[in-house]
């Protein structure tokens, strides 16, 4: 099977996110940031409380609501700060041989992916992980990336969906 296809910019952003939001350890770091950083901000409070020897209420009642504030915002800042740092990433090299036109071919042994700088192979021993986003499949050469195949660039979504999942499980 050949699969011809683009990959944007926007793709390579939506890989990192999705990836971001499936990581565990992503995950462990924005959850220790949202709570802990709460706990500072009344531990301050506090702080502030005995330094300047005002009430401890007084202090508390603004920090409390920052730290609220933090604990609703803060997931959307984390994500759009990966997006940024992607962003910037992408910009700063040549990235030819990540973005643009590829050529997959998916064979028995498995996949060949070609593109203007070059190709990669790897066995479907090699994949370690398929998962799919609604725009998106995902096929993980290691635990930090994968080959991108944008949905929209097939004829057939669940035929190449079943063609994956068939020979990685084999596998």
């Amino acid at each position: 099977m050949e699969i011809n296809y683009h990959l944007t910019e926007d793709d390579y952003l939506n890989f990192n996110l999705y990836h971001v939001k499936n990581s565990k350890a992503a995950m462990r770091t924005l959850n220790i940031q949202r709570f802990l950083t709460p706990i500072i901000f009344i531990a301050a409070a506090y702080l502030f409380s005995t330094i300047d020897d005002v009430p401890f209420l007084w202090m508390l009642v603004p920090f409390i609501i920052v730290s609220i504030l933090w604990f609703i915002f803060y997931p959307k800042y984390f994500y759009n700060h990966v997006a940024r740092g992607t962003r910037k990433m992408i910009k700063e090299g040549k990235n030819e041989g990540l973005l643009g036109d590829h050529t997959m071919r998916l064979s028995a042994e498995g996949i060949v992916d070609s593109n203007s700088t070059g190709e990669t192979k790897v066995n479907w021993s090699g994949i370690y992980e398929f998962k799919e986003s609604s725009d998106t499949f995902y096929l993980y050469n290691s635990a930090v990336s994968a080959y991108i195949l944008p949905k929209r660039e097939l004829a057939n979504v669940a035929e190449v969906r079943n063609y994956l999942l068939e020979k990685i499980k084999a596998n």
